[in-house]
C-alpha cells in the first residue's frame, strides 16, 4: 500500500471516529453513569457525600438496582434465543438448512455464546447498549481450517458505530470500530516494523488525543462497508419437459458455470476465453440469457489500525459489518437517536431511598446520646466521671445527691419520625412502579396470596420489560443472517462439518462443492436461506418440563409405563441413565422397535443399508433354522418307520418259530398215534393252521406295506 493511499484511510478512518463519537455521545455518556450508579453503587452526588463524611453522618447505599437488573437478565438465560434457518429459493432445500442451523448451534457452543449474548443484554438493561461481534479464526493452533466465533464485548464503549444509521440492526451500518488501548511493550511484540506515533508529533490536527497516550496505544478493528456495481444475468435452462428454469448468475461467476457443464460432457475448456466457454455452454444446454442488469452488492474491509497506519488488512466474506447491537429503550427525538436503560429513570427514587434510610439510621443512631436532666448539684462529689461517662459506657450504678431535688432522668427518644419512613417506603414504591417490576419478580412476598395473583403479577413485570429480551433477539436474528452469509465461504471446503441438533446431540454431515450434491451430501453454497429466531424454554428447562410431564402420564395410565420408561430415562440427568434407557427400549415391542428404527434410518442411509443387510442375514439365519428343523423332523420319522419294521420283522420270526414248534409236536403225535383215521385228523389239523398262520402273516405284510408307502408320500409332501 503506498504511502499517500495509507494516509488518506487513516484520515478517513480518524474522521469517522469522531462523527461516531460526536453522535453517540450523550448515549455514552448516559451509558457511564447508569454503570457507575447501579454496578458501582456510586449512587450519592460528591458534594454531598463529601459534606456528612466530614460531619461523621451517615452516607447509606442500599442498592436496589442490581435485583431488578437481574431480574430480566436472568429470565433471558432461562429463555434462550434460538437460530432457526429455513429455506428460500429453489436452489435451497430443507435438509442444507437442518445443517446449516446445526452448524450455527455448533459454532455457538464452541464459542460458548451464551456468555457473549448474556453480557451484551446486561449492558443493554444496565446502561442502554450492548453489543457481540462475529469473528473468524483458525480452528486450532495447528490446523488450516478457519471456523466461525461469536465473541462478546466486555465493554461497549469500546464500539464506535456508524451514528447516521435507522435500522434496528446494523445492517445499515456503513462503519464501524471496536478498539481498545494496549501497551506499547505489546504493541510491540505484535507488530514489530510497526512505529507508534504520538499524535502530538504529528504535522495533522484531528482527533488523535483519543488514539494514544504516554502509556497506551489505541488499537481499532475498523471495518468499512463500501457499495459497489456487478452484471446479473438471468439464464433460461431446459428443465427437459420442454420448458425452461431461469437462474440468476452474477458475471463473475458465469465461467465457473460453464466450465462445470463442459466438464460434465468431457469438453476441455484449458486456454478458452470466458466469452468462448460461456457461448459453447449456451449452445451445449440449449440455455439462453434472457435478461441482464447492474445489480448492487456491498463489500467490507476489515483493518486492524493504529494512530498512523494500517497494521492488518484483509476483506470480510460478508455484506454486513459483524458487529450485532443490542439496545435497550430506542427513543428518535429531535434528530438524535437515545438508547435508555432500564433504571434511568428510576435513579432518582434510589437516590431518595438512600437518603430517608440515611436519615433514619442517624436518628436511630444518635437516641443514647440523650442528655440526663437533673437539678443543679445532683452529682455527689468524686462521682462526676461517671456522670460523664454515663452516655458512652455501662456503669452497674449511679448515684445522685437527694438532698437537691429529686432524682434525674434522660430525656425519651420518640423513635425515627414516621414521616421520613413513609418516605423510604414511597422512594421503594416508586423504584417499582418505574421498572414495572414489584416483589413477586424478584423473589419477595407480596400482599398477593393465590397462586394465580401471584403468577399475574410476575406476568406483569415479564410484559412491562420484554422489549429488552426481544431486542437481544433480533440482534441474535442478525448474528444468523451473518453466520448464514459466510457459512459458505468459511466451510464449504471440509469434507464434514460436526453439527449440533435440536436436542444438543453431535452429528456428522458431509460436505461437497459439487452442483447438486447428493443423498447425505451437502452444498452450502448453493440456494438462500433465511433467519428466524425462536423465543422459549432452554433445552435443560423442557428436559425438566418434560420429566415431569411423563411422570404424572404414567401415574395417570400405569400400563404406559413400559413403553415410556426409556424416554423418561433419557430426560433424567444422573450418571447411567443413558445405560439404563438403552436396556429398556430393548424390553419394547417389536413393532415400537421396527418403527423407530425406520424413523432413524431415514436421515442415515449408511445406516439403513447396513441394517437392511442385518436383516437380510437374519432372514437368511431362519430360513436355515427351519431347513435344519425340517431334516430332523425327516430322520425321526425314517427311524420311527425303521423302528415299526423291525418289530413287524421280529413278531414274524416269533410267529414262525412257534409254527414250527407246533409242527414237530404234531409230528410226533403222528409218531405215537397208531391208527390211521388219527393220523388223518392231524395232518387236516396241521394243514388249517398252516393255511391259518400264513393268512394271518399275508395281511400283516399287506399292512406294513402301505403304511411305509404312506410315509414315503408325506415325506414327498413335505420336500414339495
Amino acid at each position: 500500500m503506498d504511502g499517500m493511499k495509507k494516509d488518506n484511510i487513516i484520515k478517513e478512518a480518524l474522521e469517522r471516529f469522531e462523527t461516531s463519537q460526536e453522535g453517540s455521545e450523550w448515549n455514552r455518556e448516559a451509558f457511564y453513569e447508569d454503570m457507575k450508579f447501579a454496578r458501582l453503587a456510586d449512587q450519592w452526588p460528591d458534594a454531598v457525600k463529601k459534606q456528612r463524611i466530614q460531619e461523621g453522618r451517615p452516607v447509606l447505599v442500599i442498592n436496589k438496582m442490581p435485583a431488578l437488573i437481574r431480574s430480566i437478565v436472568n429470565e433471558s438465560r432461562q429463555n434462550k434465543p434460538a437460530i432457526s434457518v429455513a429455506p428460500v429459493d429453489g436452489g435451497a432445500d430443507e435438509d442444507t438448512a437442518e445443517v446449516i442451523g446445526g452448524l450455527i448451534r455448533s459454532i455457538e457452543r464452541n464459542s460458548n455464546a451464551g456468555v457473549a449474548y448474556d453480557t451484551a443484554i446486561d449492558h443493554a438493561v444496565t446502561g442502554g447498549m450492548g453489543f457481540f461481534r462475529i469473528s473468524t479464526d483458525y480452528a486450532h493452533p495447528d490446523s488450516f481450517e478457519m471456523e466461525a466465533r461469536i465473541d462478546r464485548i466486555p465493554n461497549p464503549l469500546m464500539v464506535h458505530w456508524d451514528t447516521s444509521s435507522t435500522a434496528f440492526d446494523a445492517s445499515d451500518w456503513d462503519y464501524a470500530f471496536i478498539s481498545d488501548m494496549i501497551a506499547k511493550d505489546e504493541f510491540k511484540a505484535r507488530y514489530p516494523d510497526a512505529s507508534p506515533v504520538s499524535f502530538e508529533g504529528d504535522s495533522r490536527e484531528d482527533a488523535s488525543d483519543q488514539w494514544i497516550n504516554d502509556d497506551d496505544i489505541r488499537v481499532a478493528e475498523y471495518f468499512l462497508r463500501t457499495e459497489k456495481e456487478r452484471k446479473l444475468f438471468l439464464v433460461a435452462i431446459p428443465n427437459g419437459n420442454g420448458g425452461f428454469e431461469t437462474q440468476a448468475i452474477r458475471e463473475e461467476d458465469m465461467r465457473s458455470h460453464a466450465e462445470r457443464v463442459l466438464a460434465a460432457g468431457g469438453v476441455d475448456t484449458t486456454g478458452g476465453s470466458d466469452d468462448e466457454i460461456i457461448a459453447a455452454a449456451l449452445q451445449a444446454t440449449g440455455a439462453e440469457i434472457r435478461a441482464e442488469r447492474d445489480a448492487k452488492y456491498y463489500e467490507v474491509s476489515r483493518r486492524i489500525i493504529s494512530g498512523s497506519e494500517v497494521l492488518e488488512e484483509d476483506v470480510w466474506p460478508g455484506s454486513t459489518i459483524p458487529i450485532c447491537p443490542v439496545w435497550g429503550d430506542e427513543i428518535f427525538l429531535d434528530g438524535r437517536r437515545h438508547f435508555r436503560s432500564l433504571i434511568r429513570d428510576a435513579k432518582d427514587p434510589q437516590l431518595m431511598f438512600n437518603l430517608w434510610r440515611s436519615a433514619t439510621t442517624e436518628l436511630v443512631a444518635s437516641a443514647p446520646k440523650a442528655p440526663w436532666v437533673g437539678p443543679k448539684g445532683f452529682v455527689p462529689r468524686g462521682q462526676e466521671d461517671k456522670w460523664a461517662s454515663a452516655n458512652t459506657r455501662t456503669h452497674a450504678y449511679l448515684e445522685y445527691d437527694p438532698a437537691v431535688g429529686g432524682a434525674p432522668s434522660r430525656t425519651a427518644f420518640a423513635g425515627p419520625p414516621a414521616g421520613a419512613l413513609q418516605e423510604a417506603l414511597n422512594a421503594a414504591d416508586d423504584m417499582k412502579a418505574i421498572t414495572g417490576i414489584y416483589d413477586s419478580s424478584v423473589g419477595a412476598r407480596s400482599n398477593e396470596t393465590s397462586g394465580r395473583a401471584i403468577l399475574a403479577r410476575e406476568r406483569q413485570g415479564d410484559i412491562s420489560n420484554f422489549h429488552f429480551i426481544d431486542n437481544l433477539s433480533r440482534a441474535i436474528q442478525y448474528a444468523g443472517k451473518c453466520l448464514v452469509e459466510i457459512i459458505p465461504s468459511v466451510y464449504s471446503e471440509r469434507e464434514s462439518v460436526r453439527i449440533l441438533g435440536d436436542d444438543s446431540k453431535e452429528k456428522v454431515a458431509k460436505l461437497t462443492t459439487e452442483a447438486g450434491g447428493g443423498k447425505g451430501l451437502y452444498n452450502l453454497s448453493i440456494g438462500k436461506y433465511d433467519v428466524t429466531v425462536n423465543t422459549g424454554p432452554s433445552f435443560a428447562t423442557q428436559r425438566v418440563e418434560a420429566r415431569e410431564t411423563l411422570i404424572e402420564i404414567m401415574r395417570q395410565v400405569p400400563d404406559a409405563a413400559p413403553v415410556l420408561g426409556d424416554v423418561l430415562l433419557d430426560n433424567m440427568d444422573f450418571a447411567g441413565a443413558d445405560k439404563i434407557s438403552k436396556r429398556l427400549a430393548h424390553l419394547l415391542p417389536q413393532a415400537i422397535q421396527d418403527a423407530e428404527s425406520a424413523e432413524g434410518d431415514e436421515d442415515n442411509p449408511e445406516a439403513a443399508a447396513l441394517r437392511a443387510q442385518m436383516n437380510a442375514q437374519q432372514q437368511q439365519v431362519e430360513q436355515l433354522k427351519q431347513q435344519a428343523a425340517q431334516e430332523f423332523e425327516k430322520i425321526q420319522k425314517e427311524n420311527e418307520a425303521l423302528k415299526e419294521n423291525r418289530d413287524i420283522e421280529l413278531q414274524r420270526l416269533r410267529a414262525e418259530v412257534g409254527f414250527k414248534d407246533r409242527e414237530l409236536r404234531l409230528k410226533e403225535m403222528e409218531a405215537a398215534a397208531p391208527p390211521d383215521t388219527a393220523k388223518e385228523e392231524a395232518s387236516i389239523l396241521l394243514a388249517r393252521e398252516k393255511m391259518a398262520f400264513e393268512a394271518s402273516e399275508g395281511d400283516k405284510d399287506r399292512a406294513a406295506a402301505l403304511e411305509r408307502a404312506l410315509i414315503s408320500k408325506n415325506h414327498l409332501n413335505q420336500e414339495e
